[in-house]
């Protein structure tokens, strides 16, 4: 264990990181609370129900889009406490953007009204997409909030186009698996995903998707993006030596500031900072799933 790791992350998360950030920061690595955490969370949902407001920091709209709903719930998942009052903001937001046939947009429009990653933009509003759709039917899946929401008509429709896309097509990379990922391990017909995982399992040995050289560069997805921990469902296409040296790269990949880079162009320099707080407190989580700090 080497607790100069931390040491240096912390200052750089004090320095640069979102409030968000930096209530996780203390919740995971100084005893704080889960409720502070929820709290920082809350100042992102708008009146809508949804969220928006740059908690994906490369759509800077303050409009409520589909993907920091997802995010949303990943930090309402993490911090194991599904608020009563933010799922229901979420749950009449998802009702209204459910579109005809099932499916949620990967973004709206609106985000190009403001400053933007160049993939953050769409010419219209209403095609589905599994990216965010499977992963938020996971997390609400996996929530015990609002369990009467999943026999709900708007529910059923966005349940049916995921298994339309998981049954007929095959993903198209990183950000589309971990959508099936989620959705099937959450999905209550387990007997019918189990037939998935055998398609999918055979498409990650057969797409080579998984980048195994830890100092490749540029926008790739390595060995600990796929399985920041042990218990990630794609931990069995890894071996010990490519998690030991991963690990190793990745400790040496932690830079003088004290954080971790994103690897892909930033929207804009506060864009930047807000990442990298954000990816220093998933790198520093998946070292201490190591056993390295």
């Amino acid at each position: 264990m080497d607790q100069s790791i931390l040491n240096r992350a912390k200052p750089f998360i004090y320095n640069n990181a979102r409030l968000l950030d930096r209530r996780k920061y203390e919740f995971y690595f100084e005893g704080g609370s889960k409720e502070r955490v929820i709290e920082a969370l809350r100042a992102y949902q708008n009146p809508d129900g949804g969220f928006g407001n740059a908690l994906e920091p490369d759509i800077r709209c303050p409009n409520s889009q589909p993907v920091p709903i997802e995010m949303a719930l990943m930090v309402m998942d993490q911090m194991d406490d599904f608020d009563p009052r933010m799922i229901d903001g979420v749950i009449r937001y998802l009702k209204e953007i459910t579109l005809p046939d099932g499916g949620f947009p990967f973004v709206f429009r609106s985000a190009s009204e403001y400053p933007h990653a160049p993939w953050w933009a769409a010419q219209q509003d209403d095609q589905p997409s599994i990216n965010p759709t499977g992963r938020i039917l996971g997390l609400l899946y996996k929530q015990k909030t609002r369990t009467d929401i999943f026999q709900e008509g708007w529910f059923l429709k966005n349940v049916a186009y995921v298994w339309s896309v998981v049954e007929n097509t095959q993903p198209h990379g990183y950000h589309d698996a971990v959508h099936w990922i989620s959705f099937l391990q959450h999905t209550p017909e387990q007997e019918r995903a189990g037939k998935i995982w055998l398609i999918f399992d055979e498409w990650v040995n057969r797409s080579r998707i998984i980048e195994r050289n830890p100092k490749a560069e540029g926008y790739v997805h390595k060995v600990l993006d796929w399985a920041p921990t042990r218990d990630s469902y794609m931990s069995k296409f890894m071996t010990d030596a490519d998690f030991a040296e991963h690990v190793q790269v990745l400790i040496r990949d932690q830079q003088e500031d004290g954080g971790w880079s994103i690897n892909w162009p930033a929207v804009s320099s506060g864009g930047e900072a807000e990442w990298r707080g954000s990816i220093t407190i998933d790198r520093l989580l998946t070292l201490r799933s190591f056993g390295m700090i």
